[in-house]
């Protein structure tokens, strides 16, 4: 009989234990001390609690009240806040009460990628420092810069919460190096806290040599018939490859979801190197996270990949089968197609073609940062380098016009064009000279009488020279192949 009555003991503890576990409000991991909510638009907050619990939720003089659905899920909605750098707290009240202290107002970003993406402003295993990496440590202290970084995990189905984090934290010295935090999103993140004078929170989502099919969403894939055989489930296994498609995504992006940003910055493409379709692929990327976070076409500003070995064997190299200017042009169309992107060229931030990581990531930075101020922020800005337009041909000479060349066409270094090439009825490239006529470039070369075709920084280990008024490279291009 005594036995019975611990038996039942126990199990009433159990279910009473049961009973406060699901009581208890609870937010995802993305919200905590310290962090940054979204300015100037609306900005959703959810969680779990016990089903049919209320659920009260106050910031900023905002309160807002819901009762949890049948699985214990709730959401609220806050209005468009202001900016604001002074420390505010957010309670979320139910049958428990969660409390969040030090929270500012002002503009989010998303950075995901690979390793570029991933690289941070100092030590990281295998590779070298940014450039004065020392320096740009000892000067990190922001502490109206937020970071959080997403650590790495792969799952076969969207999760609804983190499992492995580092939280929120104010940008230092000390944080960026325990972080590890991306050195691509902190130079962009400090550009825009100094620029617009707003708290800044930058969460980093990335990982180390993964392909762009891993990071979209199902629905990204379905959307593109072409694709729509990637969106196929995933088996549940203990070794899921990390190439695998959506993967990282369900784990490392599903989570975040909603979570009110102004835009993402991507920087990957390396490990697709290859692939003919890499713009299709961003659009599904690009349009799949934009239909899970529901806040329309946001931002999407991502990198050019840059100058690099690939084939390393000078013997059996051939500019006609290098895969990286078509990649080029294929990441080129993207930021032309895709509504509201922008792609920053990196053909002049290579400091050794030997190395996949380049150590200039202040540049890259802002250079992001440069195409928020201009096409999100409205701060007229140049923020883009000489594109490609029109092909006219006057005699012997190949007369190319250009886009963002305001101000006219200049040498970044003072020397003569370099990197062009033109080919005449025979269809074989030669080297060309290369002039700058005001917005235009004339290219010609000895043997060619009737051009028909030219070709800037067409090879792996291109670093030409060309660039706008405001100091900003040309893109590569073929005449041959359009970027519509």
């Amino acid at each position: 009989m005594k036995s019975f009555f611990v038996t039942l003991g126990l199990c009433g503890a159990a279910l009473s234990w049961q009973t406060t576990v699901q009581a208890e409000v609870k937010l995802p991991v993305i919200f905590g001390d310290n962090m940054v909510l979204q300015a100037r638009q609306a900005v959703p907050v959810w969680g779990w609690a016990a089903p049919g619990a209320k659920v009260t939720v106050s910031f900023a003089d905002q309160t807002k009240t819901t009762t949890a659905g049948a699985e214990g899920k709730w959401r609220v909605t806050l209005g468009k806040l202001p900016v604001s750098f002074t420390p505010q707290t957010l309670v979320v009240a139910g049958d428990t009460t969660v409390t969040l202290t030090n929270i500012l107002v002002g503009e989010v970003w998303l950075a995901s990628g690979q390793s570029n993406m991933e690289k941070p402003v100092g030590k990281q295993p295998g590779q070298k420092p940014t450039i004065n990496a020392e320096q740009e440590l000892a000067a990190a202290e922001y502490p109206n810069i937020r970071i959080f970084k997403v650590e790495k995990l792969l799952a076969p189905t969207p999760r609804e919460d983190l499992e492995k984090y580092r939280s929120w934290q104010p940008c230092s010295s000390n944080a960026l190096n325990t972080v590890s935090f991306s050195a691509a999103a902190y130079f962009f993140g400090r550009e825009i806290h100094t620029n617009l004078n707003v708290p800044v929170g930058l969460i980093e989502s990335s990982w180390g040599g993964t392909r762009i099919e891993p990071w979209t969403p199902p629905v990204g894939f379905t959307a593109i018939p072409s694709l729509a055989d990637l969106a196929q489930p995933v088996m549940a296994t203990n070794k899921i490859p990390n190439t695998t498609p959506t993967v990282l995504y369900n784990a490392m992006i599903a989570p975040l979801a909603g979570f009110a940003i102004r835009g993402a910055l991507w920087y990957q493409g390396e490990s697709n190197l290859g692939n003919t379709n890499y713009d299709v692929k961003m659009a599904a990327l690009i349009g799949g996270w934009r239909h899970i976070w529901q806040e329309g076409p946001f931002p999407f500003y991502f990198v050019q990949i840059a100058p690099y070995k690939y084939n390393k064997n000078v013997a059996t190299y051939s500019v006609e089968t290098d895969p990286l200017p078509g990649f080029w042009v294929q990441q080129a169309r993207a930021a032309r197609q895709i509504k509201n992107t922008g792609m920053v060229v990196t053909t002049d931030l290579v400091d050794d073609l030997n190395d996949i990581h380049p150590r200039d990531k202040a540049d890259v930075g802002h250079r992001l940062a440069l195409l928020a101020l201009d096409k999100t922020y409205d701060k007229d800005v140049p923020s883009a380098g000489p594109a490609f337009a029109k092909l006219k041909v006057a005699g012997n000479k190949a007369i190319l016009k250009f886009k963002h060349a305001k101000g006219g066409l200049k040498s970044r270094d003072g020397q003569p064009l370099t990197w062009f090439t033109i080919a005449g009825s025979d269809g074989k490239f030669v080297p060309a000279e290369a002039t700058i006529a005001g917005e235009t470039v004339e290219v010609s070369a000895a043997g060619v009488d009737q051009p028909v075709a030219v070709r800037y920084a067409w090879g792996q280990l291109a670093q030409p020279n060309l660039a706008n008024a405001a100091g900003l490279p040309a893109e590569p291009f073929s005449t041959q192949m359009p970027v519509k």
